[in-house]
């Protein structure tokens, strides 16, 4: 398959799963309500998301640094705000 064509792949997958947080993220500003999120799961998904990052830098990986760079900003952000809300 044409590199090319395997990037816009790589890039259509990684504006899917980063977009996906958007609407949790905004909610969570919004109400500054964190009750029904569960703190293991973004302490976790936060963790996930910085090895992947780590691990696209380290291989040179475009959409999977893109999109784990800004997926981790949102679900750092609806973890930031878990923490201080509760």
């Amino acid at each position: 398959m044409d590199p090319f064509v395997i990037k816009l792949i790589g890039f259509a997958a990684a504006t899917c799963t980063t977009v996906a947080y958007a609407p949790q993220a905004i909610k969570v500003w919004k109400t500054r309500s964190t009750g029904d999120i569960s703190l293991g799961m973004f302490l976790v998904m936060v963790l996930g998301l910085a090895l992947w990052l780590i691990y696209g830098l380290l291989s040179g990986d475009a959409p999977l640094v893109a999109a784990n760079a800004i997926t981790m900003v949102l679900a750092g952000g609806i973890l930031f705000m878990k923490l201080k809300y509760g």
